[in-house]
């Protein structure tokens, strides 16, 4: 929770205050080296000759700057030795603070002219402390600067990695990283680098910021408080100018400064019975403000008191150098450029943390789909019931598709997850739709099944409810649509009237879905006016294809990687539906003895084809027999078109490339499968793969940031690698992964990038699982049964579980070890919460 809160007010504070703060880091940039800047611009004003004879005593400068200017001096600022011009002010007109500032040669008192520039650097400097408006600007700029300690201590909380001993972990950026992880890796790691010299900066500036603040570092640091200068900001105090004897001050000041007086600044009181005061710098000096203090009568030269830098504490010197922290001259040459350098990056926070919070955002106004276009149903007549039941978020979809159908011929709709359909209202419906998916051989959805177990399992009066069933599923498995056959036999058994029979769609096929509407079209007396859109297949190159299980006793696994021409997108967790063709080889043999030439001309969906390149797209059975003797385009028509292939994404969109982790299938005759072999080995680097992108909201991440335990096998990895790159990219990193595979030496998959992730403690925890590698097997279910402890802890603390991999073995070995660690009402719970999630196969 405080993890949480912490983020918000990171990214509320950084969207808000960023701005200001990037505008005083790029001012502050501005000023660090302004003497520098302007003594270049400014060489004839700026620098002097230096003089054997050295400079003049401030008695014959002061008497030759009050004769030419007809005014008294208040200030004179003189180095002796660096060939730099002196500075000299003079008593203000009454009612100002400030009196002219002049530039003059301390070896001849002979006036300079004025430095071009320094109002610019006047006005910077104003932006930097005021926003140049006064009152109010400081009070923004101070509240600004809290907030930058704040930005460092809660960054610094929010990323703290694991391993933290590991340098990597906190300092290296991945420059192959794109997007938004790369956004993250900038913000992030440029952060931990700029941190200290940030909170330098911002516990040093408050002292400008707030009186209060002042105050108390004079009361923490100063070896005695109330000895320390005070600054005030009142008007300057009223009465006679005192009488200054330059030559009693000058004589004082070399007796207790010594031959190695380097540079001194002599401030005359505002009126007299008030002492003047000299700050001076010793040749050896640590740094420009190291600055030693002399208070003394101004018309006696006598000394009140001295304060040595060298004597004072090191606490009480850190208090003097304020300043010099804060420019980063404390630490010379090389501490003031790497402060410049930190607050030129000021602006880089603000962007990227913009960048990452509207790429949030975005995320969130994605689901533009059916459910958004719903309108507010205006009809007083009992609304009809769709209820959806949805493992990958396709059922979800055309529920609301079907929502807005019936709402199109004016009749008022309810959308309900069927997980929170209970038996209430059921009985209050008279008319209902069910779009359901079945999931795996015959299973309910794991949304669903709350609703199998406490609503299908009871005997209700029906009588009155009018129902039909949309049936998703895949003929692969034996039971196909089984969820929902089921859940029509028991309305059906509960007194409920079919309105028409199932429909039921095979891995999502169109003629199927356009029947469901033209049902609805029958029922509601208004014709759909279209098929509902759906994804087009679109081209993508296949630009990278690598092995990464040399040498295993399985079949190979490859990394795909597939690129678009146009800018595509992605959550993690979503799916690619990727039309298979078959290789060149298959089709010559399968016309072989057909009588035809692959060179023929054939018409698929009113574009000509050749023969051969059509049958790259359709199903080529074994026994042709009743093939024979057809002419090519009888031939294509006969022939079932190829069905597609779902995959698993592995990589964010951000990455600037899809990729796939494909594991080969083999069939006994040692044919590689249709749509693993296309990818793997028939299809040629460069070319072209047909596929679309399809959402699986039901792998999505949790929307609250919190721990991720995942679970997989094999290609398994894919789904839960995507998920991990955005938790990472997120900066979340308590993350546990338990994978499994057959030998580690051969088939630990992306070993390098899981292994950096656990150095980097972007991976809490990583259990593996080689089930090869020891005389008794060992599956990712045994290690989470050996880590029964951690698994509930976590869960204690919110966290997910994600599993990805095969259903049978794997999937079913992780549900029975939940069952046993956990208990069934504890698991059926999680699922309910949306807190086990499943993408198997």
């Amino acid at each position: 929770m405080l993890k949480k809160t912490l983020f918000q007010l990171h990214w509320f504070f950084g969207i808000t205050a960023g701005l200001v703060l990037a505008l005083m880091g790029i001012t502050g940039a501005a000023v660090s080296f302004q003497d520098e800047i302007l003594r270049t611009l400014n060489p004839s004003v700026l620098h002097v000759e230096k003089r054997e004879a050295g400079v003049l005593p401030p008695a014959e400068l002061v008497r030759k700057l009050e004769a030419a200017e007809g005014k008294t001096v208040a200030m004179l600022w003189v180095e002796r030795d660096s060939g730099n011009a002196a500075r000299v002010a003079f008593t203000p007109p009454p009612g100002e603070r400030r009196g002219q500032m002049r530039y003059f040669d301390p070896y001849t008192g002979e006036y300079l002219g004025d430095a071009v520039g320094q109002d610019v650097f006047g006005f910077v400097l104003q932006l930097h402390r005021f926003l140049a408006i006064g009152e109010t600007g400081r009070q923004i700029t101070g509240a600004c600067t809290l907030i930058l300690v704040f930005f460092c201590l809660s960054g610094l909380y929010l990323r703290w990695p694991r391993q933290v001993a590991s340098w990597r972990a906190w300092l290296t950026l991945d420059w192959r990283k794109k997007g938004r992880s790369f956004n993250w890796d900038l913000h992030s790691v440029f952060g931990t680098w700029c941190l200290l010299l940030y909170l330098l900066a911002a516990l040093t500036g408050l002292s400008w910021s707030y009186d209060w603040y002042s105050r108390g570092l004079t009361q923490l640091l100063s070896d005695a408080p109330q000895n320390e200068r005070v600054r005030t900001r009142g008007p300057a105090p009223a009465g006679p100018a005192p009488v200054a004897n330059y030559d009693a001050i000058w004589s004082s000041l070399y007796s207790n400064a010594g031959p190695d007086l380097s540079a001194y600044n002599i401030r005359m009181p505002g009126a007299a019975g008030q002492p003047a005061t000299v700050y001076y710098l010793l040749s050896d000096s640590p740094h420009d403000r190291a600055l030693n203090q002399i208070n003394l009568d101004p018309a006696t030269g006598e000394v009140k008191s001295h304060d040595r830098y060298a004597d004072k504490s090191l606490k009480a010197q850190l208090l003097t150098s304020i300043y010099a922290l804060h420019t980063g001259s404390y630490f010379g040459l090389i501490g003031r450029i790497v402060l410049t350098v930190s607050s030129l990056l000021m602006p880089l926070f603000f962007i990227t943390g913009w960048l990452l919070y509207l790429d949030r955002r975005r995320k969130k106004r994605q689901v533009r789909d059916a459910r958004q276009r719903l309108g507010t149903n205006l009809s007083d007549a009992p609304a009809w019931l769709i209820g959806f039941a949805s493992q990958s978020g396709f059922a979800e979809q055309l529920a609301w598709q079907t929502a807005g159908q019936l709402q199109a011929a004016g009749l008022p709709v309810k959308v309900q997850a069927l997980g929170s359909v209970n038996a209430q209202d059921l009985r209050q419906a008279h008319n209902a739709l069910f779009v359901v998916s079945t999931f795996g051989d015959g299973e309910a959805p794991d949304s669903a099944r709350g609703f199998e177990r406490g609503v299908l399992g009871q005997a209700l009066s029906l009588n009155g409810l009018n129902y039909a069933v949309l049936a998703l599923g895949d003929r692969q498995y034996p039971h196909f649509c089984g969820f929902a056959r089921r859940l029509h036999f028991w309305l059906t058994n509960q007194g409920g009237t079919a309105l028409f029979a199932p429909v039921e769609v095979d891995s999502g096929d169109t003629q199927a879905l356009l029947h469901w509407q033209q049902q609805l079209g029958e029922l509601t007396g208004h014709a759909p006016a279209a098929a509902w859109p759906s994804a087009q297949y679109e081209h993508w190159t296949l630009s990278q294809r690598t092995l990464l299980n040399p040498g295993s006793a399985g079949e190979g696994v490859y990394l795909l990687g597939l690129t678009s021409t146009s800018p595509q997108h992605w959550d993690a967790g979503d799916l690619v539906e990727i039309l298979p063709r078959n290789p060149a080889s298959a089709v010559e043999h399968f016309l072989a003895g057909l009588g035809l030439q692959g060179s023929d001309g054939v018409l698929i969906e009113g574009l000509a084809q050749t023969l051969d390149q059509a049958l790259t797209t359709r199903q080529l059975p074994d026994n042709r027999a009743h093939l024979v003797g057809l002419h090519a385009q009888a031939l294509v028509d006969a022939l079932v078109p190829l069905s597609m292939r779902e995959y698993s994404i592995a990589s964010l969109a951000s990455d600037g490339v899809l990729q796939l982790i494909v594991r080969q299938e083999r069939h006994a005759d040692g044919r590689l499968g249709l749509g693993s072999g296309w990818l793997t080995e028939h299809a040629a680097l460069g070319g072209a793969i047909s596929l679309r992108l399809r959402r699986n909201s039901g792998f999505h991440l949790p929307d609250a940031p919190v721990p991720l335990i995942l679970l997989g096998n094999g290609t398994g990895l894919a789904g839960l690698r995507s998920l991990l790159k955005a938790r990472i990219a997120e900066g979340q990193q308590r993350n546990w992964l338990l994978f499994g595979e057959r030998n580690i030496a051969h088939d630990y998959l992306c070993q390098d990038e899981l292994q950096g992730w656990l150095a980097s403690g972007d991976l809490a925890l990583l259990d593996l699982a080689f089930s090869r590698d020891q005389a008794e097997k060992i599956y990712v279910q045994d290690r989470l049964r050996e880590s029964a402890d951690v698994l509930r802890r976590w869960l204690a603390d919110g966290a997910a579980i994600y599993v990805c991999g095969s259903l049978q073995g794997m999937a079913a070995g992780v549900d029975q070890a939940l069952l046993d660690i956990l208990g069934r009402e504890a698991v059926e719970r999680l699922i309910e919460q949306g807190r086990y999630r499943r993408d198997v196969y």
